[in-house]
């Protein structure tokens, strides 16, 4: 029997929610991509496979516009309109409010997002979905890339994409160095149903043990008031937590975010996960691209980890669609030489400032305690600071791809 053989211009490893968005910019202008993944899309789209929920920034959330996703998802995003931060239960939070322009962000649960671009990326006339599909062999040459699967299918294209998140093997077998450390903490990941309504407002609580962010969301089938909880704890203490009954859990919770939604009850299952820093040396080898966790993870402090992702992605999308247009290859050396210096300098001015502001809400004592309220009380004061924060968690800092504009390229 011969074996099937498929072609595409960009061959992405990962079906995640960075590997689809791109496969899905690129249809938009024509470029074809084949995506594979090991994952059954039945077991990822299950309703307990992960009750997590992502900001999705403005900027973001203007990209699936451009390539079609958002409307898709109308009615599923709660807005962020006011972000409240705190050091500790302090009575007066550092605000940073939206007001009547564009929300500071969106709330999407990730299974609703995963679905949604699966749906689309499943009917996008240059897409083919190869799920569940396992490589077994990659090579790479100047000629182009092939992938074997476990099948004896043969995938080929000009450019091959890790988007397998932060073990990714491709990245690893191409020998990109990668920095690298641990916290020693860890994020427990849950919903709560809460008393009151919470009026669009991300609340962000910082502990010395890591912060406490409660995340809005869009009430539930029966109108219960709801938000995502992301707690970080040291890695010591996440066993004892997650061991709690739902009650014990909730009387943990509502004590540390001192009341600010009334009663509180558990309304979803927990997970946790080790919080740690990674970041790849360079984005790209020959006819490479890392996207996404592939290239980069830092802390949940600031909710930009899968934005810096969905950067990622628009930026390669308009690198390859720019020099497609001039008729060149997608994996020509000089367009991954423009992706990764737009790609390396940002997601490592990010996570340089996520590290810092990590370890500086980690510091316990008096002294840093009151460091902490004179930085926050500067940046109340001056408006020009304040504004700089708020674009940041807009997704709106830097030089942006044009599809974070809203517009294709």
């Amino acid at each position: 029997m011969d074996t099937e053989e498929l072609r595409a211009d960009v061959v992405i490893l990962g079906a995640g929610l960075v590997g689809l968005t791109l496969a899905l910019a690129l249809d938009a202008h024509g470029l074809s991509a084949i995506v594979i993944d090991p994952a059954d899309p039945a077991s990822l789209h299950a309703p307990g496979h992960d009750g997590r929920a992502s900001a999705v920034a403005s900027a973001s959330w203007r990209f699936l516009e451009a390539i079609g996703v958002a409307p898709r998802l109308e009615g599923a995003g709660c807005a962020i309109r006011t972000i409240a931060v705190r050091d500790g239960l302090e009575p007066r939070p550092l605000r940073f409010d939206a007001d009547q322009g564009d929300p500071l962000g969106i709330m999407v649960e990730n299974r609703t997002l995963r679905r949604t671009l699966h749906d689309a990326a499943a009917g996008a006339a240059n897409v083919r979905l190869l799920q569940p599909a396992r490589p077994v062999a990659t090579e790479r040459s100047v000629h182009g890339v092939t992938v074997t699967l476990a099948d004896g299918r043969i995938a080929r294209g000009a450019l091959l994409v890790a988007a397998e998140g932060r073990q990714s093997p491709t990245r690893e077998a191409a020998g990109i160095r990668i920095a690298r450390w641990s916290y020693d903490h860890a994020a427990i990941v849950t919903m709560l149903g809460h008393e009151r309504p919470h009026g669009h407002v991300a609340h962000e609580i910082f502990y010395p043990a890591g912060p406490f962010a409660l995340l809005p969301l869009i009430d539930d089938a029966e109108g219960r008031h709801r938000s995502a909880l992301v707690w970080s704890v040291a890695a010591a203490d996440a066993p004892g937590l997650l061991g709690l009954g739902p009650r014990g859990f909730a009387d943990a919770a509502l004590k540390a975010m001192g009341g600010l939604l009334g009663s509180v009850e558990l309304i979803a299952a927990r997970s946790t996960y080790p919080l740690g820093f990674h970041h790849a040396a360079t984005m790209t080898a020959e006819r490479l691209a890392l996207i996404g966790d592939a290239g980069h993870g830092i802390h949940p402090i600031a909710g930009q980890g899968l934005n810096l992702g969905f950067r990622d992605a628009a930026a390669l999308a308009q690198v390859l669609v720019e020099g497609a247009r001039l008729g060149l290859d997608p994996g020509d050396a000089q367009l991954l030489a423009r992706y990764d210096r737009w790609r390396g300098l940002d997601t490592l001015s990010v996570a340089a400032a996520t590290d810092g502001l990590t370890r500086l809400f980690g510091l316990p004592g008096a002294v840093p305690r009151a460091v902490r309220r004179f930085g926050l009380g500067v940046v109340e004061r001056v408006g020009p600071l304040k504004d700089m924060f708020m674009a940041e968690a807009r997704g709106e800092s830097g030089e942006l791809p044009t599809l974070l504009r809203g517009e294709l390229v």
